[in-house]
């Protein structure tokens, strides 16, 4: 089944393609199809996973999968939240946005830079499905004080997962899908299918 993927990401494709693929799912980016991204205009991540599936699923003509992720830190009342790729504006870098994080938490001790990376994942048959499935999945830690890693993106270099002595950027990528949000939220997804289709 030929399924439109909401995002330009093609690392995002890789990785949902290889846990879908047994299922029968051909994911194709919203890019290749010229279908730019929808506003994500939601007060919470499910509200903008759902947002941008149906967005896709009306621009393409199929059935569509769509993911919004952040970092909810518990000092910060949950921010960035859904402004995780904002938080220090629009077109905010990670650099940036990782700035503005670690002045927000300057003082605030080890034991309460708790955190936790969430993914909600909206899978839609067309753009009117009134029964979309919805998938989560969480990954928690705390902030570091000082970046560590080259890998990953976003706020990795400062997510140190709970039970690790290391960031999420430290993390090979095997690993970090095996253990992150992301993941979780897939193998929640999969789980829900059921005989969809």
């Amino acid at each position: 089944m030929r399924v439109v993927l909401a995002t330009a990401n093609s690392g995002k494709q890789r990785e949902f393609a290889t846990l879908l693929a047994p299922r029968g799912f051909e994911l194709v980016l919203q890019s290749a199809l010229g279908i730019a991204g929808a506003e994500e205009t939601g007060r919470s991540f499910e509200d903008n996973a759902l947002l941008k599936a149906h967005h896709a699923a009306a621009a393409a003509g199929l059935p569509a999968l769509a993911d919004d992720s952040g970092l909810e830190v518990d000092a910060l009342a949950g921010r960035p939240g859904v402004w995780s790729a904002r938080y220090a504006g629009v077109g905010a870098t990670d650099e940036q946005n990782n700035s503005r994080l670690i002045a927000d938490l300057t003082g605030v001790p080890d034991e309460r830079r708790t955190a936790r990376y969430r993914c909600v994942l909206a899978l839609v048959r067309g753009p009117a499905d009134k029964q979309p499935i919805l998938a989560q999945g969480s990954w928690e830690g705390r902030i570091g004080h000082q970046p560590a890693g080259s890998g990953g993106f976003g706020y990795d270099p400062y997510f140190i997962p709970t039970g690790l002595n290391c960031t999420a950027a430290e993390l090979s990528a095997a690993r970090k899908n095996a253990l992150s949000h992301r993941g979780a939220a897939l193998r929640d997804l999969i789980a829900r299918l059921g005989n969809w289709a």
